[in-house]
């Protein structure tokens, strides 16, 4: 098979963009595979290309490049195709409208992929009949505006599947959503084996790791923390992230650490790429956020050989531990839960050595072969199917469309009337 995948921006760092190479690059071990990135604005990936995977691009957002877009009269227009309620659409344009129609429509592939909301939106409006659209959900459903849920549960409906990284947010989808004919599956991200031995459970360090944001909740961790060190102050935390642009959250975590006298047992290590060589120095590894879309740091401990505190999330969490086994799982916003839970790790040297090897053994099944193997099986029974028996029928698709359309001006409308009340307000 032919499998393309259209990514946001494949120069940059994330989750989305780390789990799409994962993929692509095995199943490039048997298909003909490509990822088009939207937007270039460097030479190389950050992550590096993904071997046996080809590599494109649309927009072309490197100043010093010949092909430079950034001033193009089209790049300055906003997107009409692209939905508003996408977080991203003020990077989007006429000119991407234009560029991902026009890749889309003459795209030679037996499988197209799109990897955030607003590209499944595009893909369902603009691919040519013939190859399977898949939208891929790297966040929650619930996570998404009233604006943008309402754009993907009429636009989706000309998907031939959407995969979700949990089952519970699958289930919202089929819940949530009428999607009649629209196959939707949970598809976990896969994590790669690390290239280094697992811990050995002996280090007194418990390590942490994401970005620094509020809903990641490490003021809450450092708190625990300070429990934890009351009653053995030989262990130590590690929480490994950058932070937003403000900069606030830092901030805010260095003036709580010094409140609680903790500057010698929580130490903040900024970002660091790749990760994997970090997770082995620690022995037990913590996410106390209020909200998870699925929980990669948790899978990345975990295949390190770390048992895993967290909190219990809506999404995510609950799907990879296996509480009592191979981690610990905790109310969300519970400080003391959190703090207990660690010291029962901490305390208790061969149910954190059990717990450890447990974890290393459970989260092979997010091995990227394995993950591979339930896309690739989804792939083939729907390019079986052919694009007649998939196709939804040419009255129901015409009657998505031109309700599309109805959609389409009236949100028009909506913005005009907002800009021209602010444009009065403002005089």
């Amino acid at each position: 098979m032919h499998i393309s995948f259209l990514l946001h921006n494949a120069y940059g760092v994330g989750g989305t963009i780390r789990t799409t190479f994962n993929l692509a690059e095995e199943l490039a071990g048997h298909h003909d595979v490509e990822i088009v990135s939207v937007f270039r604005h460097r030479d190389d990936p950050v992550l590096g290309a993904p071997p046996g995977v080809s590599m494109s691009h649309l927009v072309d957002l490197r100043k010093k490049s010949p092909t430079y877009d950034g001033d193009a009269p089209e790049h300055a227009r906003p997107a009409t195709v692209f939905p508003r309620g996408d977080s991203r659409h003020r990077q989007y344009s006429r000119l991407t409208d234009a560029r991902v129609a026009e890749h889309l429509r003459s795209l030679d592939a037996d499988v197209v992929v799109g990897t955030r909301p607003g590209l499944n939106v595009q893909i369902s409006r603009q691919t040519r009949r013939g190859p399977v659209r898949i939208g891929q959900e790297h966040l929650t459903l619930d996570s998404h505006g009233y604006r943008l849920r309402r754009e993907i549960g009429h636009r989706y409906a000309l998907l031939d599947a959407i995969t979700t990284v949990t089952e519970a947010d699958a289930r919202a989808y089929r819940t949530g959503l009428k999607l009649p004919g629209v196959r939707i599956e949970a598809i976990p991200n896969s994590v790669p084996a690390p290239a280094v031995a697992p811990a050995d459970g002996d280090h007194k360090w418990v390590i942490a790791a994401g970005r620094l944001h509020r809903v990641k909740r490490y003021d809450l961790l450092v708190r625990a923390f300070a429990g934890v060190v009351a009653a053995r102050p030989d262990w130590r935390l590690r929480i490994y992230g950058g932070g937003d642009a403000t900069g606030n959250e830092r901030e805010a975590l260095v003036a709580l650490i010094d409140e609680l006298g903790l500057h010698e047992h929580v130490f903040l290590m900024g970002p660091v790429n790749p990760l994997e060589a970090e997770w082995p120095k620690g022995s037990i590894a913590a996410v106390t956020s209020d909200r998870e879309s699925f929980g990669m740091t948790i899978v990345e401990a975990m295949r390190c050989g770390l048992p895993v505190v967290a909190t219990d999330c809506p999404h995510g969490p609950r799907e990879i531990i296996d509480d009592g086994t191979d981690g610990r799982l905790v109310p969300i916003g519970d400080t003391a839960a959190v703090t207990r839970a660690l010291l029962g790790l901490i305390d208790d040297d061969g149910a954190r050595h059990r717990a450890g090897h447990a974890a290393l053994v459970a989260s092979q099944r997010f091995d990227p072969a394995r993950i591979a193997e339930r896309h690739e099986r989804l792939f083939t029974e729907l390019a079986a199917r052919g694009p007649r028996e998939r196709s939804h029928g040419a009255m129901r698709t015409t009657l998505h469309r031109a309700r599309g359309t109805v959609l389409d001006g009236a949100y028009a409308l909506r913005y005009k009337a907002a800009a021209v009340i602010r444009r009065g307000n403002s005089a």
